[in-house]
């Protein structure tokens, strides 16, 4: 099930001339029916699926500019999806859960969700979370391609011991071993790298990866740090460089 709003409504999107496209995921029709209306309405155009296994193989084929998931699904759950598409792909992915999915709103943040909204949800909200992402996801693919079309000089990576995160090319590496990063945890880490010792603060993280005044909790970025270190872990089993600083925040140190 497709369907596209008209294309003079994507201006409203505030992010491309042409709509952007959601795939929607979720057994429950009325909630896709209405947050598809409601994003319609906003300029984006939408794909909806109501089972995890038939969104994974459609989002892998044909991939969205974002995608918007329910965790508890028949066949084949949300968890189940994200881990399924993150071998495969870094699409951006926002989770809808429960009250009482705690648990599960971790733990999809550390497999790469990027966001995650809590049901019953404010559409308005949704929507908002939509744009950030994308808008963060925006930026760093523009600059990187009107330095290449102007001959600019590239920024310089920048380089903290064993670390190098190149923002022109959303690049980071640990050892020389490539470490594939979200926007949102590419933001954190640039954040903390950018003044080796000092502790950041959870609101401070937020302003860096969160530009639009959109409401998130410690807690996620609490889990984004923690996705943060797994994902270095897995190039280096020792690696430490982000420390926690109970009480006040997050710092990089630099060895």
């Amino acid at each position: 099930m497709v369907s596209t709003p008209p294309a003079t409504a994507a201006e409203r999107t505030g992010l491309s001339d042409l709509p952007r496209t959601i795939a929607l995921v979720d057994d429950d029709r009325n909630i896709l029916t209405t947050v598809s209306i409601a994003l319609q309405t906003e300029g984006f155009a939408t794909r909806l699926y109501n089972d995890g296994d038939t969104a994974l193989k459609a989002m892998l084929d044909n991939p969205p500019d974002l995608a918007v998931c329910d965790i508890k699904m028949p066949r084949m759950d949300g968890l189940e999806l994200l881990r399924r598409l993150r071998e495969k792909s870094d699409l951006p992915l926002i989770f809808l859960t429960s009250k009482d999915d705690e648990l599960d709103e971790a733990l999809g943040l550390s497999m790469g969700a990027d966001d995650y909204i809590a049901k019953p949800f404010s559409q308005r909200l949704l929507v908002a979370r939509i744009k950030a992402i994308l808008r963060r996801s925006d930026i760093v693919r523009r600059e990187a391609e009107e330095q290449e079309e102007t001959g600019e000089p590239l920024p310089d990576p920048i380089r903290r011991g064993r670390l190098v995160i190149d923002p022109a090319r959303h690049a980071v590496t640990w050892d020389d071993r490539p470490v594939s990063l979200t926007v949102t945890e590419f933001l954190i880490l640039e954040a903390l790298a950018m003044r080796p010792g000092v502790v950041k603060t959870r609101n401070q993280l937020m302003d860096a990866a969160y530009h639009d005044d959109v409401f998130v909790d410690d807690r996620t970025i609490d889990s984004h740090i923690k996705r943060l270190r797994r994902k270095f872990r897995a190039a280096d089993s020792q690696f430490g460089a982000i420390e926690t600083l109970y009480g006040a925040g997050y710092s990089f140190a630099e060895d």
